[in-house]
C-alpha cells in the first residue's frame, strides 16, 4: 500500500476520522506494517500494551476468556484494536489471534501522542469523542441496571 492508501485507511477508522490528513500523513509513516498467518497471536490477554492495530485485510479474533472457546469478536479491515492503548497505559483485555492471512498497521502510543501535542485541536476533538461515548455508555449502562432492577421486583 501507498502512504496515500494508508492516509486513506486511517481516515475510515471513527476514532481516527478526526484528524486532519497531516496528523494522518505523520501516524501512517511512523506506522509498522506486520503479514500475520491464519493462526498467528497478535497479542494475548494480560500483555502490556503500547500500541493498537489497524486491520488492513483478513480477520483478527478477539477472544476475552482465552479459553480456547469461540471469539467474542472478530474485527475486520478498517477496524480499530486497542483504541485505549494509543492513550493511557493498559493491559490487554484479551487475546488477538488471525482468523486468516491478515495484515495490521501498528499504531504507537509514543507516535499518537507526539501528533496529539502537534495538533492540539486533534487532541480536543478526541477527547471530546471519548467523553460523548463514556457518557453513552454510562447511560446505556443505568438503562440495563433499571431494566434489572425491574425484574428483581418482579421476583
Amino acid at each position: 500500500m501507498s502512504l496515500n492508501d494508508d492516509i486513506a485507511l486511517l481516515a475510515g477508522v471513527p476514532t481516527l476520522a478526526i484528524f486532519d490528513r497531516e496528523a494522518l500523513r505523520l501516524i501512517a509513516f511512523a506506522a509498522e506494517t506486520r503479514n500475520l498467518r491464519a493462526g498467528d497471536v497478535l497479542f494475548r490477554r494480560g500483555e502490556p500494551a503500547n500500541a493498537g492495530f489497524v486491520v488492513v485485510r483478513g480477520s483478527i479474533a478477539l477472544d476475552a476468556r482465552d479459553d480456547g472457546s469461540p471469539a467474542g469478536y472478530v474485527a475486520g479491515p478498517g477496524t480499530l484494536i486497542g483504541e485505549l492503548a494509543l492513550i493511557v497505559r493498559t493491559d490487554r483485555p484479551a487475546t488477538a489471534i488471525a482468523r486468516e492471512p491478515s495484515t495490521v498497521m501498528k499504531l504507537t502510543r509514543n507516535v499518537v501522542h507526539r501528533v496529539l501535542g502537534e495538533f492540539p485541536e486533534a487532541a480536543v476533538a478526541l477527547r471530546r469523542v471519548m467523553a460523548e461515548r463514556l457518557s453513552t455508555m454510562t447511560h446505556d449502562l443505568a438503562r440495563v441496571r433499571g431494566a434489572l432492577m425491574a425484574i428483581d421486583e418482579r421476583r
